[in-house]
C-alpha cells in the first residue's frame, strides 16, 4: 500500500475550491461527547457556504440492544440526508469540525462507505481555517437539493464475532483513551476494559499539537510499531464507532486499509457472555 493523498485537503486548498468549484459542497460535523450546541455553534459561525450534519440523527441509526450508541444508518436515511445537504452525482465533499477531524471522520468514512471517493476531512479543521485568515459566514444556510444515489457496502465492516477473532489472529486496534482501554474509568458504556487481545491506538497521537494529522511517514511509523506491518488484516474499534473512523483515516494516509467495526465498544459489552480485558 502507498499513502493516500486524498484523504485530507488543507485550508488554503479548500478556500481556493470555494471560489470557484460549483461541485463542492462542504459538511460542518460539529459534535462531542457532552455538546449537544453543535447546530447553534454552526449559525453563530461556519465556513462560508457550509451544511450543517447533524452526527446523532444523520451519520447513525437508532441505538438499540445489541446495535451500540451509534449504529450505521440506514441506507435509505443516509442517502435522503446527503440530498439534503446537496450532494449530487458528481459532487466533491469536504467535511470538517473543531475537534480535529474526530467527528467530521464519521462522514468522510460512511459517505465512502456510501460510494463516494472524492470525500476528504479539512485538515486542522475549524482552527486551521482561523489561522488561515479566512472569514466565516453565519446563520442557516440553504442549499439546492441533491440527486446522489449511494451505494453502501464498498468499505469493510466488522461484526462483534468477526471483531474478536481479529483481536486473535490479525490487528484490532481500540481507538479509545488508553485509560479506557486499561478499564482505568468509563464514563459512558456500562463495563470497563477492552476486547480481549486488541491493541491501545489513541486516535490523539494521530493529530500534532494543532490539531492536523502528522504526516504520513510518521503515521506509517506509529501503526507499524502497533504491528500493522505484520499485519494480514486490521480492524479498528472506538467506544461507539465515531473516533475509530478517524483511526481509519490516519491508517488510509499511512499507508494501511482497515475494517470499522461500528457497534464497537457500546455493542461489545451489552452482551455479558463477551469477555472484557484490563490492564495494559
Amino acid at each position: 500500500m502507498t499513502a493516500d493523498p486524498g484523504v485530507l485537503i488543507d485550508a488554503e486548498h479548500l478556500r481556493g475550491l470555494l471560489q470557484g468549484d460549483p461541485a463542492l459542497v462542504v459538511l460542518d460535523v460539529r459534535w462531542a461527547l457532552g455538546d449537544p450546541d453543535g447546530r447553534a455553534h454552526h449559525l453563530a459561525a461556519h465556513i462560508p457556504g457550509a451544511v450543517y450534519v447533524d452526527l446523532e440523527t444523520e451519520l447513525a441509526g437508532r441505538p438499540g440492544p445489541g446495535r451500540g450508541r451509534h449504529p450505521l444508518p440506514e441506507p435509505a436515511a443516509l442517502q435522503e440526508a446527503a440530498r439534503r445537504w446537496g450532494i449530487r452525482t458528481g459532487s466533491r465533499v469536504v467535511a470538517y469540525d473543531d475537534v480535529g477531524c474526530m467527528s467530521a471522520a464519521r462522514a468522510w468514512w460512511l459517505l465512502r462507505w456510501a460510494g463516494l471517493t472524492p470525500v476528504r476531512l479539512l485538515d486542522g479543521g475549524l482552527a486551521a481555517w482561523k489561522r488561515a485568515g479566512y472569514g466565516f459566514e453565519s446563520g442557516p444556510v440553504s442549499v439546492a437539493r441533491g440527486d446522489v444515489t449511494l451505494t453502501p457496502g464498498t468499505l469493510p465492516v466488522l461484526g462483534a464475532e468477526e471483531s474478536g477473532a481479529l483481536a486473535r489472529t490479525g490487528l484490532l486496534l481500540d481507538a479509545r483513551a488508553a485509560e479506557r482501554f486499561r478499564g482505568d474509568l468509563e464514563p459512558v458504556d456500562p463495563r470497563a476494559g477492552h476486547v480481549p487481545g486488541a491493541v491501545s491506538a489513541p486516535t490523539a497521537a494521530n493529530l500534532r499539537a494543532d490539531g492536523t494529522f502528522a504526516d504520513a511517514a510518521e503515521l506509517a511509523r506509529r501503526f507499524a510499531d502497533l504491528g500493522a506491518d505484520r499485519a494480514e488484516a486490521i480492524g479498528v474499534y472506538c467506544g461507539s464507532g465515531i473516533t475509530a473512523t478517524h483511526e481509519i483515516a490516519a491508517l488510509q494516509v499511512a499507508g494501511f486499509d482497515a475494517a470499522l467495526y461500528p457497534g464497537s465498544w457500546s455493542e461489545w459489552v451489552s452482551d455479558p457472555r463477551r469477555p472484557v480485558a484490563v490492564g495494559s
